[in-house]
């Protein structure tokens, strides 16, 4: 029997999709899992779909291995931490030196890189593989970030450009860099989309409670926004979202979904490297934290109660507005709050490419983002230009084309905030990106006053704008502003 090209473990939905898009662009491949049923289903499926002279499902991780051909390439797709390490543990017992093993989860970057000095100290090789796009883009044709050891790329470089999303300036996958960039990479995706769903979600809101939006007007608009600069995989699901009949009762599917969203922990992550890395993300920090308060029903349903009593009701439809005007405004609060979630992701990248070495192509990663993943969006096209009319971008907020954009909708953009502040409507996605483009534009922050403090109370010292050098005052000898000599250099 003619050996497989490449081999996957892990069935479940991303695993048997991905698989049976590999056979389809006509590669043999071979498939494992812990569950013998999960290979029997995928064997099942195959078949079912005219691919089972490509596709063979294995019982024994030994045979499975054995069934490939040299250096064995290997994809995983199995529950991130502990049940990745025993996976890699069970193959290595079975694979040989220069045999390729790719991790296509959403792992934590630092366990990639463990993995790949494990496994290197046996002679085989390790990559990190970021796979975006679902269940619908696993099976016909993802965003993939892999990333690892440099020369086993080109082992599954033929394969990954054939079962990638094709675009129209090529497939939707590049070498990301060494050691963990490629799950890193991913994470940061996830990063942006959180905030992506998040700043979609506060639209609807003002669209639905402000304007007086029905949802199939809700639908209609978000369905024109995909045919301008909003054009993107997430406005397009919405309008299908927002116009979805319950089929187990009257009205609206969306309106009786309770209103608390999940998280699987990259976004999380993803904050907690801004953080490190000393990066503001606060769009993308907004819709972490709009998801830990959204899991809060129970004391959200105790608090409408109580400020109700004290007079302060639920928002409701503003009167005498503009609809039409309304509409826009927000379209364009929209796009130029995405615009910030994208800079916040983008920096974070490039600090975390800086330090590691990696030399992550952040041209190359808007590119690979156009098709197949779930933030896939028009105006990628335009950050991916972005970047290579000045790969040492500082933020995409002072790009020509961005900044213009920027420039031309912001008093839309103060419009919608305003309005929702005004009227009791949370839009803190919206909100943190006003404050950060603000911010970020200004040439003098009120960051003096917090140096002096520090300075006040603990000797950390402070620059000035009319000399050169670091200082400290004893500002108060009567009231105990603090003088340590110990600390005097701190911060330099």
């Amino acid at each position: 029997m003619a050996l497989s090209e490449i081999g996957l473990v892990g069935l479940a939905v991303m695993g048997q999709n991905l698989s049976l898009n590999i056979a389809e662009k006509g590669f043999p491949i071979s498939v494992f899992n812990r569950s013998y049923e999960k290979t029997e289903a995928a064997v099942t499926r195959a078949q079912k779909e005219g691919l089972a002279d490509r596709f063979r499902g294995y019982k024994d991780v030994k045979e499975f291995v054995e069934s490939l051909e040299k250096p064995r390439r290997v994809i995983l797709l199995v529950q991130a931490g502990a049940p990745v390490d025993a996976t890699v543990d069970n193959l290595c017992k079975y694979m040989e030196p220069g045999d390729i093993i790719i991790d296509g989860g959403n792992e934590w970057y630092e366990n990639t890189e463990r993995r790949q000095a494990k496994v290197e100290a046996l002679g085989l090789r390790y990559m990190g593989m970021g796979v975006s796009g679902g269940e619908e883009g696993a099976r016909r044709g993802p965003s993939m970030m892999p990333g690892g050891t440099p020369e086993a790329y080109k082992y599954i470089e033929p394969i990954v450009t054939k079962v990638a999303a094709q675009v129209d300036d090529g497939p939707c996958v590049m070498y990301i860099g060494d050691g963990g960039a490629g799950n890193y990479v991913k994470m940061v995706h996830n990063g942006i989309e959180y905030g992506d769903m998040q700043l979609i979600s506060e639209a609807y809101d003002v669209l639905h409670v402000l304007v007086g939006l029905s949802n199939d007007e809700i639908a209609a608009v978000f369905a024109e926004w995909n045919q301008g600069a909003l054009q993107s995989f997430l406005i397009e699901i919405s309008a299908i979202i927002a116009a979805k009949k319950d089929t187990e009762g009257e009205g609206f599917l969306v309106d009786k979904i309770v209103d608390k969203t999940g998280a699987k922990g990259t976004g999380k992550w993803t904050v907690q490297q801004a953080a490190e890395l000393s990066v503001a993300a606060p769009t993308i920090t907004a819709s972490l934290d709009g998801r830990y308060m959204s899991a809060l029903k129970d004391q959200r349903v105790a608090a409408a109660k109580v400020f109700g009593e004290l007079g302060l009701q639920a928002p409701a439809a503003v009167s005498g507005v503009d609809k039409k005007q309304l509409v826009a405004d927000v379209c364009e609060a929209l796009y130029c709050s995405k615009i910030c979630s994208y800079a916040q992701g983008m920096n974070i990248i490039k600090a975390k490419s800086e330090e590691k070495g990696w030399g992550v192509d952040l041209g190359g990663l808007a590119r690979i983002w156009k098709g197949g993943c779930i933030i896939r969006a028009g105006f990628l096209d335009r950050i991916k230009q972005a970047y290579q009319r000045d790969p040492s971008l500082p933020s995409l907020l002072v790009d020509p084309t961005f900044a213009k954009d920027l420039a031309e909708r912001d008093a839309a953009w103060r419009r919608v905030v305003a309005l929702a502040v005004t009227h009791g409507v949370p839009a803190p996605g919206m909100m943190s990106s006003l404050s950060y483009f603000d911010t970020y534009r200004r040439e003098r922050l009120p960051a003096n006053m917090v140096q002096a403090q520090r300075d006040f109370f603990g000797s950390h010292t402070y620059q000035r704008t009319d000399k050169e050098g670091w200082f400290h005052t004893v500002w108060d000898e009567n009231f105990g502003s603090a003088d340590s000599i110990t600390t005097s250099a701190y911060n330099r």
